[in-house]
């Protein structure tokens, strides 16, 4: 009777913690979706690469532009989503050099 006892408890517990992070899970994916903004990179369930054009959160649908040409998504079919980090204008690092007149007189 204690061994049913034990085994029973010990099915609720890993019940328990499976579906803890299958919560937690859904949780962050959620998150993901909902912090996605228009021109954040983002990758759909079936490997396409764009860039977020707009999200309308009435339809439920995103439209990515890749490459030009703009589709529509379901917002549950977006894979994954990069942020777009905005990236100062690079410095330009200019290295001047000397010419002597003996490196002109050699040629």
């Amino acid at each position: 009777m204690w061994v049913y006892l034990v085994a029973i408890v010990a099915m609720i517990g890993m019940m328990y913690f499976t579906s803890r992070g299958q919560k937690k899970q859904q949780q962050e994916r959620q998150n993901l979706l909902n912090a996605m903004k228009p021109g954040d990179s983002a990758i759909t369930a079936g490997g396409l690469h764009g860039v977020v054009s707009e999200i309308d959160t009435e339809k439920g649908t995103v439209i990515l532009d890749c490459e030009g040409i703009y589709l529509e998504f379901e917002r549950n079919s977006i894979r994954s989503v990069t942020p777009n980090v905005a990236v100062d204008a690079a410095e330009e690092t200019v290295i001047e050099e000397t010419i002597s007149e003996e490196d002109t007189t050699e040629e």
